[in-house]
């Protein structure tokens, strides 16, 4: 497809964006539709152990655990558990800022464009990773 330029494309809307680059509706919304079960899934991990900050956008806080005193074994297994949460917290941070972004796209009509080559990304393997922003030959290339 190519690159808005002028009016010619400027003004057109979403859905005949994404219907030029080959997605019909009905497949844009069941993709849209899993992009925001992902999200809710994702923030529904998050939540059990960490809170938004809300100082940042998009960042969650993992809760640090309340240690008695005295325990020191007791202790130390709570600061394991913490930094181990720390490292799935940004895993799962990560998943959430890139479904946010596949949705945005979806938004602003890019969707199932690639982010590099301006391509259109396969649909099978926008079925299997519906956040995906490159094809696979600019993927294979990272």
């Amino acid at each position: 497809m190519p690159k808005n330029k002028g009016n010619l494309y400027g003004n057109t809307t979403t859905l005949i964006n994404l219907i030029l680059c080959g997605m019909n509706k009905e497949l844009l919304e069941q993709t849209k539709q899993k992009l925001e079960e992902k999200k809710k899934q994702l923030e529904r991990e998050l939540s059990s152990f960490a809170s938004k900050d809300p100082d940042v956008k998009g960042d969650w806080d993992t809760k640090y655990p309340r240690v008695p005193e005295g325990d020191l074994e007791d202790a130390a297994g709570e600061v394991e558990e913490y930094s181990t949460k720390l490292h799935i917290e940004f895993s799962l941070e990560q998943q959430l800022k890139e479904v946010n972004a596949a949705l945005e796209r979806v938004a602003q009509g890019k969707y199932g464009t690639c982010e590099n080559c301006e391509k259109e990304i396969a649909q099978e393997r926008l079925a299997a990773s519906p956040e995906a922003r490159l094809c696979l030959d600019c993927a294979g290339k990272q």
